[in-house]
């Protein structure tokens, strides 16, 4: 099917909407769009996943918008879930074919389109668990190197596995382990109608691969949004000092225990300014595990003393002339962006250096609470290290 326009519910448009419409496309058109590449085989989920994600996003930003590349076949009823809601921006399908394998060089002219067309702020690329993510992880980073980082980058590679269902790799190979090392999470998705020997077995089939990937068991088809997605500008409002505002706002505990832990970090002192020290926080990001540290999102200041890279270094960072960047660790790759003058931080990071959110795999938390806390990570620049407080959020 083709695009499906953007959907209104009430139907009426004003000035504001026309208004926020336009910036959203200035801001689109200088800050490169996140892909999320989700994959599964069908029935695991996946669709699940993103409609649970749709209103922690819409908590998160009200005119926060998706736009959905599919490659599944006959699955009109979804697709018209997904276009009602508000959150949706465009679903377009790539058809006949595989989009790991001979639609690979479809790729670049559909995400165009719909970058032209719906102006997302995140596209989620959804590919059949036949499709092979190594391939389509390369071609997007090729994209973003072609780009020089302009236009797109690749946030996450998440794979759903249906616990009850999941009959585990074929085998130990050389393939199945570059797979499983171009999947940045695994989500295990329907544990709850089995026993927990099924559980254990479904683990050790991916222990078997002998590849550390992160993994979380979702609850009942929805994860947290800050699991699954990197902070990108249109969600930059949302980090705020309790956390991403909306994530935690209410309690989605349903009897099972936490799969993550969330820690809010904010560094703040010094003369005006004065940054973060680079050379640390660069540290920081290169060694962190991604067994244990899933997320590490912020807002910061850099200062003329220092500089920040991308970890892929062929992809340059775009200066700010206001010394001010969003940083997104996802599961051992970051990316530094502008933050452009039309994003609007919440009051309570404005006076901050540095706004960071951690989220840890569980039982990890009170170790990285202290490893922060001790110092040698998270400083200014210069003599003063600056004031660094670290709060346990869940």
């Amino acid at each position: 099917m083709g695009d499906l326009p953007p959907t209104n519910p009430t139907g009426i448009t004003n000035d504001n909407d026309n208004d926020h419409h336009h910036q959203q496309q200035q801001q689109q058109q200088q800050k490169p769009t996140p892909i999320t590449i989700l994959t599964g085989f069908l029935g695991a989920g996946k669709t699940t996943l993103i409609l649970n994600l749709l209103p922690q996003l819409r908590a998160l930003n009200p005119n926060y918008t998706l736009a959905l590349l599919k490659n599944e076949f006959g699955d009109l009823a979804v697709d018209s879930q997904l276009a009602s809601s508000s959150s949706i921006s465009s679903v377009k399908e790539l058809l006949n074919g595989c989009i790991c394998c001979n639609l690979v060089g479809s790729l670049s002219s559909a995400l165009k389109e719909l970058k032209e067309t719906s102006h997302p702020d995140r596209v989620i690329i959804e590919t059949s668990g036949s499709a092979f993510p190594a391939t389509l992880a390369m071609e997007v980073n090729r994209l973003v190197r072609e780009t020089k980082g302009s236009e797109w980058v690749l946030d996450g590679v998440v794979s759903v596995i249906d616990v009850e269902n999941w009959g585990g790799y074929e085998d130990t190979s050389f393939t199945a382990r570059l797979q499983a090392r171009y999947t940045d999470l695994v989500v295990l998705n329907k544990w709850e109608g089995v026993s927990e020997r099924r559980v254990e077995e479904v683990e050790d089939r991916l222990g078997d691969l002998e590849v550390e990937t992160a993994r979380v068991k979702s609850d009942r088809g929805r994860v947290e949004a800050g699991v699954l997605l990197g902070l990108d500008s249109s969600l930059a409002v949302g980090l705020v000092a309790g956390g991403e505002e909306g994530e935690h706002k209410h309690d989605h505990d349903h009897g099972h225990r936490k799969e993550v832990e969330v820690l809010s970090v904010e560094l703040k002192g010094g003369q005006k300014g004065k940054g973060v020290d680079a050379g640390k926080l660069m540290g920081l990001l290169g060694r962190a595990p991604k067994d244990e540290v899933y997320r590490i999102k912020a807002v910061l200041t850099v200062g003329g003393e220092g500089e920040v890279k991308n970890s892929d270094e062929d992809v340059p960072v775009t200066k700010s002339g206001s010394g001010r960047y969003i940083l997104n660790w996802a599961f051992g790759r970051w990316t530094f962006t502008a933050m452009g003058e039309g994003v609007k931080e919440h009051e309570s990071s404005g006076e901050a250096v540095l706004r960071m959110t951690v989220v840890l795999a569980r039982y990890e938390s009170n170790k990285w609470k202290k490893k922060l806390e001790a110092g040698g990570l998270l400083e200014l620049e210069g003599e003063e290290k600056g004031e660094l407080v670290v709060k346990k959020i869940n």
